[in-house]
């Protein structure tokens, strides 16, 4: 693969689990911000509509070398192809029932959790149903963490799984992250947190934090 282009935004959590990806791969890869709230968000022009219809962040673009271009969007689709792709180091334990508990972590996450508090679905309830977004926010990520930090405890290492970072821990901190911009008290996940300081000392992790991104807004 040539250094692919990833469109995407620094605050996404679904976009930082791709950058994370990439950065344990070991794969260079060209930033493209898509900015998701300037110009009535840009993931909304019809440039951007041509490469994902479905209006989201991440894409992954790539030119194959017979000049075939190639896209994926989604964030666990295109970590699965990079794990096709470049199988070490691996998101995955050998045992296969450790992997299905990876799996199951991550889609705690991806399925669970970000889905109900990402911006599509905020702005609709704060605009549209006149409703309270960062309550909306707050109460399905306490509910979804609860659950989490449950449910990693059998498997919890130095990591979700064990003592190697896996695809649950790719999608675990971002989600901490995103967790926090609804001022949770987040003193009832001691593991998670623990998992979390345990993948900040990674330079992968520390490269894809969205604060180092070149969109990212000054603080």
């Amino acid at each position: 693969m040539k250094a692919p282009r990833l469109h995407n935004y620094w605050r996404s959590s679904a976009s930082w689990r791709v950058r994370l990806g990439l950065r344990l791969k070991g794969v260079d890869f060209e930033y493209v911000p898509v900015h998701l709230l300037q110009d009535g968000g840009q993931q909304h022009s019809d440039a951007y509509r041509a490469l994902n219809p479905m209006r989201t962040v991440p894409t992954l673009e790539w030119t194959e070398a017979d000049g075939t271009v190639r896209r994926l969007s989604q964030s666990l689709a295109i970590l699965d192809y990079l794990q096709e792709t470049f199988p070490s180091p691996s998101f995955f334990p050998e045992d296969t029932y450790l992997r299905a508990r990876a799996r199951m972590l991550a889609e705690y996450v991806n399925s669970g959790i970000q889905p109900l508090h990402n911006l599509g679905v905020l702005q609709r309830v704060k605009h549209e149903l006149n409703g309270d977004d960062k309550a909306w926010g707050a109460h399905w990520c306490t509910r979804g963490l609860e659950a989490l930090e449950k449910m990693v405890q059998p498997t919890a290492g130095r990591y979700c799984v064990g003592d190697m970072v896996t695809l649950a821990d790719v999608c675990l901190v971002p989600q901490l992250y995103g967790a926090r911009r609804f001022a949770l008290d987040m003193t009832p996940y001691p593991t998670l947190l623990r998992i979390e300081a345990a993948c900040a000392e990674l330079p992968a992790f520390q490269a894809s934090h969205p604060d180092r991104q070149p969109d990212a807004a000054p603080a």
